[in-house]
């Protein structure tokens, strides 16, 4: 327990590539005050020199963070390690086109850090294809259950209820559901759990009027899977929704504020599948992924979520 407390009270976070994903990251950590020491890995050290410098000529105030370019060794004393580098993805792709060239670049990062790694870190990859990138991460690096765990399907599910909320015209705070499976075309939508102030979502839309049907369900899921191809194609990358959401993740880390999360982790059986990462709700705390839950879907929605399953499997 007296390590545990020494290891949350130095929340001292390392990034791990400095492109706009990174930096974004480390800039939204600081105005946060999440973190007192950030450390920027990059391959173009002077980048990721600019950026610390940038980042800490803010109002002093507004982030009290210690910014500075670093080096790997930072991984022996940080609560937190965060890998966004890889190639970005490109008009027209899937995130499963960046497999060859990202794999290589993570398995060169995860020998750079097993050399320096503190075995009681915490480790969030970024980069995609997330899932697949977790599970390979998680297998090379050796850690224990959780302490390797990805983004995954977190973004799918915050542009969801932001869609949801905009639908019934309420705020997102009043929302609640989960995008399950792979952060890609294989998301999963758990219709049968969506709620409204507590309220089923069928019940509340009948209730005021609203049509709730295939149709709708159909129009709204398309709209979160295509919309990391729409903003690719209208500015060329996507990089402030994932920070704000690894911000959410990091402060579980780093306070020990539990959350319930759909982030992607090794399954170990769990909903009877094995070998391959996905994203379902887990908790997560100071130790990464603490328990994947096991919530009742649909049969259908169950059915799609295994079927994701087997496709990562083959990529794997």
């Amino acid at each position: 327990m007296m390590n545990l407390q020494m290891k949350v009270n130095k929340r001292k976070v390392t990034v791990i590539g400095v492109g706009n994903v990174g930096a974004s990251i480390a800039y939204a950590l600081t105005i946060r005050n999440l973190a007192r020491e950030i450390a920027l890995i990059d391959i173009n050290e002077e980048r990721a020199r600019g950026e610390a410098l940038d980042i800490q000529h803010g109002i002093p105030y507004m982030g009290m963070a210690n910014v500075y370019c670093g080096s790997y060794e930072d991984c022996a004393d940080s609560d937190l390690v965060i890998i966004t580098a890889g190639r970005n993805r490109r008009v027209g792709e899937t995130r499963l086109n960046l497999i060859e060239d990202n794999k290589m670049i993570m398995r060169d990062i995860v020998d750079k850090m097993l050399p320096h790694l503190n075995r009681a870190s915490t480790v969030l990859v970024v980069s995609n294809p997330v899932d697949i990138l977790t599970y390979k991460c998680a297998e090379w690096l050796e850690m224990d259950q959780g302490q390797v765990f990805g983004t995954g399907n977190i973004l799918d599910t915050s542009r969801m209820t932001r869609y949801l909320a905009d639908y019934v015209r309420l705020s997102t705070e009043v929302v609640k559901c989960n995008v399950v499976g792979e952060h890609g075309d294989g998301q999963v939508p758990i219709w049968s759990r969506v709620s409204i102030a507590g309220v089923p979502m069928d019940e509340y839309c009948e209730n005021v009027g609203l049509r709730w049907d295939e149709e709708v369900r159909d129009r709204l899921i398309k709209k979160v899977r295509g919309q990391g191809g729409e903003i690719i194609r209208a500015k060329g990358k996507t990089h402030y929704g994932i920070a704000t959401c690894v911000c959410y993740l990091a402060d579980a880390v780093l306070n020990q504020r539990l959350t319930i999360s759909t982030v992607s982790s090794p399954f170990h059986g769990e909903y009877g599948i094995s070998g391959v990462s996905l994203s379902v709700p887990s908790i997560v705390g100071v130790s990464g992924v603490e328990r994947r839950l096991e919530e009742r879907w649909a049969e259908e929605e169950y059915t799609r979520f295994c079927e994701t399953a087997e496709k990562i499997k083959t990529y794997l």
